[in-house]
């Protein structure tokens, strides 16, 4: 049934799928891996756009709440374990963009007002998460709503990315600093 979305890709047998295939846009030759979860918890305006020949690889959960777009470019290749969850703002991933095993991605905010049970905080964004082109991120990186990374960056391994990070910089830390330029 999604051959019409995908000419000559591939979607493995167990990947779960729940968003409706007119809010879902595959590119030619897309690879999405074993147990890969597509997931729209409002489905009437939630979109997920993959470009062509981006690969999902084994467990990438990808989650999408109301008014939110989910966006990964061409040629971008996400490696196991990582979650993009765009539940309120957007979550752009640009062109050629590596990532590695258990990054996550958090275009939302839990409220912590004093006196109110924590399950029962709002949520908020603050704009979402733009990912540039050629952009590396290293094995468990962490970056949060409202974080642009420009083109060419570089995000060490296990680094909390909780602010802009400028084009051709290589960050790292908890929080994320700039450490040079490439």
């Amino acid at each position: 049934m999604l051959s019409r979305y995908h000419p000559n890709g591939y979607v493995a047998p167990s990947v779960d799928i729940t968003i409706p295939l007119p809010n879902l846009t595959l590119g030619r030759q897309v690879f999405i891996g074993d147990r890969c979860v597509l997931h729209s918890i409002n489905k009437d305006d939630s979109r997920i756009v993959i470009g062509n020949q981006t690969h999902l690889y084994a467990d990438v959960i990808i989650e999408v709440g109301e008014n939110s777009t989910l966006t990964i470019d061409d040629e971008t290749h996400i490696q196991p374990r990582c979650q993009l969850m765009a539940y309120m703002g957007s979550l752009t991933i640009g062109r050629r963009v590596e990532m590695a095993p258990n990054c996550a991605f958090y275009t939302y905010n839990h409220g912590f007002a004093p006196g109110q049970p924590v399950r029962q905080q709002p949520c908020y964004t603050k704009g979402g998460i733009t990912i540039g082109n050629d952009v590396w991120l290293g094995v468990g990186v962490v970056v949060l709503d409202g974080v642009s990374i420009g083109d060419g960056a570089v995000i060490g391994a296990g680094s909390v990315v909780t602010r802009d990070i400028p084009k051709n910089a290589i960050a790292s830390g908890v929080p994320a600093r700039v450490t040079q330029l490439r």
